[in-house]
């Protein structure tokens, strides 16, 4: 049965977007656990950070500089997971970037290219590369991080949403592919989370300033998201939903779509400002 609990000392994981945000620190809460880390990001320092904060714990930890969206480097990654790790038993893939705050009408193609690459692409490069190694194992995982952005829209962001409401089928898909085998599959939808995600994909928000303390303090701790994916990926869970802001956006989004979609298009008006 691929939803028995899954302890994760000893196992090995590998972890996309590990340099920074969730992705760093599921890295990092894996480790504390007694588990090896294969840690993919695009960035080399942003790895060895993570490296430096792991610590002594960091002799369980490789880094691989990767760009998900570049299909044939993926495929060389379980390669170099092997020569380190000898087996891979779960992946989550956490790296992700969002769209520039503009309507879609302004959005060029390199922008929405860049996007789908990462967001979608890369989630099918990694789970293509490793899925194989995962149902060899007599058991393991596959955890893909959507978005509360994949079931309700947000200003500015309808191609990140397109590319993470992807993400969701893509995983369900899988789930229902993969049920009776060793490999169980958890998809994740994050609220509003503080972490960097803006900067790193080179998109800050209109008036990302304003009131941030206020704000910031709303938000889930990079650390308590992480917390929450590995717990849930080692009971199995089939869907995940980090913070209150997606547990309610959830449900009002299942009840009254359009009334949802209204809603967020009005309070969140002046990211298009």
């Amino acid at each position: 049965m691929n939803a028995n609990h899954f302890a994760s000392r000893d196992k090995v994981f590998v972890v996309t977007g590990g340099g920074n945000g969730i992705g760093r620190e599921v890295v990092l809460g894996l480790l504390r656990r007694g588990a090896e880390v294969a840690a993919v990001d695009l960035r080399a320092e942003a790895l060895e950070e993570t490296a430096q904060l792991a610590g002594s714990l960091a002799d369980r930890m490789s880094s691989h500089v990767v760009d998900i969206s570049d299909r044939a480097a993926v495929a060389a990654l379980p390669d170099a997971v092997l020569s380190r790790h000898g087996r891979v038993d779960a992946l989550l893939n956490v790296a992700g970037v969002i769209q520039r705050f503009v309507p879609f009408a302004e959005l060029d193609y390199a922008d929405i290219e860049k996007v789908l690459d990462v967001n979608l692409w890369g989630v099918i490069h990694t789970t293509k590369a490793f899925l194989p190694l995962l149902l060899a194992r007599p058991e393991a995982r596959v955890v893909n991080v959507s978005s509360m952005g994949g079931f309700v829209p947000v200003p500015g962001q309808t191609v990140y949403g397109a590319s993470k409401a992807a993400v969701k089928l893509l995983t369900e898909g899988l789930y229902a592919e993969l049920r009776g085998t060793p490999v169980a599959v958890t998809v994740v939808f994050p609220g509003g989370v503080a972490t960097h995600i803006a900067d790193n994909s080179g998109a800050a928000a209109p008036g990302a300033g304003d009131n941030n303390a206020e704000m910031a303090a709303k938000l889930a701790t990079p650390q308590d998201a992480a917390q929450q994916i590995i717990d849930e990926m080692e009971r199995g869970s089939y869907r995940v939903v980090i913070g209150k802001d997606a547990a309610m956006m959830d449900k009002f989004s299942r009840i009254a779509p359009q009334r949802a979609t209204d809603t967020i298009a009005k309070k969140m008006a002046s990211l298009l400002s």
